[in-house]
């Protein structure tokens, strides 16, 4: 995070909602809404370091509830360091470097 100019994004307060959200776009971050590849809608938050958070739309799922999971997976990234990716399948280990790791 060298040279980084944003702040660390506030948690949820009650009666505040997108907080997160918000100072991250004020923090010269953004967020998209819309399908990602086959992901019919995605939700994603960038600062300009990184990527904090994909999430995907869940059936049923308002998209209000959306931007509050996406408002606290931001602030789980700031507080946390954890980064969420529900879009983006984990990695497989290759057979090769499971090979490796038998021996």
């Amino acid at each position: 995070m060298s040279g980084s100019r944003r702040r660390a994004a506030p948690t949820t307060a009650p009666g505040g909602d997108f907080e997160n959200i918000e100072a991250l776009i004020d923090g010269r971050g953004d967020i998209t809404i819309g399908r990602i590849g086959s992901v019919r809608c995605a939700a994603t938050a960038v600062d300009e370091d990184q990527c904090l958070a994909m999430l995907v739309r869940r059936p049923g799922e308002t998209l209000p509830d959306l931007l509050r999971r996406l408002d606290a997976a931001i602030a789980d990234a700031y507080e946390n360091e954890k980064f969420t990716d529900e879009v983006n399948p984990p990695a497989a280990a290759s057979p090769k470097a499971d090979r490796k790791s038998r021996r």
